[in-house]
């Protein structure tokens, strides 16, 4: 099994989005949109860039990301950067309404493990959210997240199996995504 490269949401945010058939810097990654009810990221809103600094009406779906490392969002050209609602793969608000930010996360087995502080992508081809960085009384760890997780206004519900797979730094974590990934058989 390979090694995830992962990276916090809140991370990605002022990021350059740099084309690779011009090597232009097209953009700045404003936030991240995440459909916390599919845990599926779906894209991300943008920023002009230079002197016309503001928001963009343009957006950048996840699957026209080539790669987002620690320097740069790595796309194939412009035309990625498309009108909010105008194309069938822009990001659009998630149909859940729901905020994940700052609940708590309760396994299956009633455990109380803490409140989500961030969202954790994969990053590369076919960038994905993977997991969520929690706060705990004894400091931060990540959990992976699954189809299987439940989600309302004030709780996130992992299954009792989750727990095993909590990590307290992303190396490790992106070991344990995949190895969670194959226990529930989950192919994302």
């Amino acid at each position: 099994m390979s090694q995830l490269n992962l990276i916090r949401a809140s991370e990605v945010g002022g990021l350059p989005v740099v084309t690779i058939d011009g090597g232009e810097d097209a953009a700045q990654i404003k936030d991240v949109v995440y459909d916390a009810s599919q845990h599926h990221l779906i894209g991300f809103t943008l920023n002009k860039r230079g002197w016309f600094r503001g928001a963009m009406k343009s957006t950048l779906a996840a699957s026209d990301v080539i790669g987002i490392g620690q320097h740069a969002v790595m796309v194939p050209g412009e035309d990625c950067l498309t009108e909010k609602g105008g194309a069938s793969g822009a990001p659009a608000a998630s149909g859940s309404g729901v905020d994940v930010m700052g609940n708590e996360v309760v396994s299956s087995s009633g455990a109380v493990l803490g409140k989500v502080i961030d969202v954790i992508i994969e990053t590369g081809a076919s960038p994905n959210a993977v997991g969520y960085e929690v706060e705990t009384d004894d400091g931060s760890v990540f959990i992976p997240s699954s189809a299987q997780m439940g989600l309302s206004a004030e709780n996130l519900i992992v299954p009792a199996e989750a727990e095993e797979f909590t990590r307290n730094d992303l190396v490790g974590f992106g070991n344990s995504v995949g190895s969670f990934r194959e226990m529930i058989g989950d192919r994302s």
